[in-house]
């Protein structure tokens, strides 16, 4: 099953690269931002907030822990300072979206709708960091729907039991698309204290251990819903993209990866194009959900009794 064509606007190449939000500081890395193909911005609320208390940072043996806890200006310095030096870089734009209530979400949507450089608006619908919303995902999208145009993708937790329902459950309520995954609750400790090293406890687990999570989560989604999926989790090289592509993402996002090799979307970009041409293949979305395609085969062949 393939996503409808990406309801991105000018995200027109075949695997679009773009940046989880959070993870890249667009007016700090402008060339970093520009090697993308979309810039997703960190998540604007609607008024400013300073975040959670530092140490907020922790790295361990196979990924990074954060609890920033959505730090940022606020949705009026954001579109009165933050957006038009956003809007210089002539890359397309992604607005990351959050809140505390359905109101928040709604009138943050609403605002943002007035401005044409934004070409989609992702619904942080998952943040370990700080406390969710009272109100359903599915409530929070229609209410966004109902104040906006803008493509909206719902971004997911991997903390879900059935991940497959909630994606029926969003796009049911009106997500043009899904980004999958957010990170993971978890937990370092200092070794000599055995005490938490972030000053919340527990912050975002991400990095390449997530790649697997992130797998089985685009793997379930693809199958369950028919619009495009943002694939992210544990993406550092080209062959790492191919994955989530086969598991039936359209789009990829690098995460963890930017904070060590910033030249990593030219990298990863060139691999990819790599392993296309590899396979004798000009499209890298040619083996867009080849996975459960190749599951649903080889199950074919095992209960025919062929070998």
């Amino acid at each position: 099953m393939r996503g409808r064509p990406c309801p991105a606007g000018r995200l027109t190449v075949p695997v679009p690269l773009l940046n989880a939000s959070g993870c890249l500081d667009a007016l700090t890395a402008p060339d970093v931002a520009r090697s993308l193909d979309g810039f997703v911005t960190k998540t604007i609320t609607p008024l400013p907030r300073e975040g959670n208390p530092p140490p907020r940072f922790a790295e361990t043996e196979l990924g990074m822990l954060n609890s920033i806890g959505l730090q940022g200006p606020g949705i009026d310095a954001f579109v009165a300072d933050v957006l038009p030096r956003l809007e210089e870089l002539r890359v397309p734009l992604w607005v990351s979206v959050g809140g505390f209530a359905v109101a928040d979400f709604a009138e943050t949507c609403r605002r943002l709708d007035a401005y044409p450089v934004i070409e989609s608006i992702e619904l942080n619908l998952s943040c370990p960091n700080v406390e969710e919303a009272p109100e359903t995902s599915a409530e929070i999208v229609a209410a966004c729907r109902a104040t906006t145009g803008k493509s909206l993708f719902a971004k997911l937790s991997p903390a879900t039991w059935d991940i497959a329902e909630s994606a029926r459950a969003v796009v049911a309520a009106g997500a043009d698309g899904l980004t999958l995954v957010n990170t993971m609750r978890g937990l370092a400790l200092d070794p000599d204290r055995l005490a938490p090293r972030l000053a919340r406890g527990v912050g975002g687990y991400s990095g390449p251990a997530l790649k697997p999570i992130a797998l089985a989560c685009v793997y379930a989604c693809a199958q369950a819903v028919d619009v495009p999926i943002v694939g992210m989790g544990g993406v550092s090289t080209g062959r790492d993209a191919l994955e989530l592509v086969a598991a039936g993402a359209s789009v990829v996002s690098l995460g963890t990866v930017l904070f060590s090799d910033p030249a990593a979307p030219l990298r990863i970009r060139a691999e990819l194009e790599a392993e296309a041409a590899f396979r004798g293949l000009a499209d890298v979305l040619e083996l867009q959900g080849v996975a459960f395609g190749q599951q649903k085969k080889d199950l074919q062949i095992t209960q025919n009794g062929s070998p």
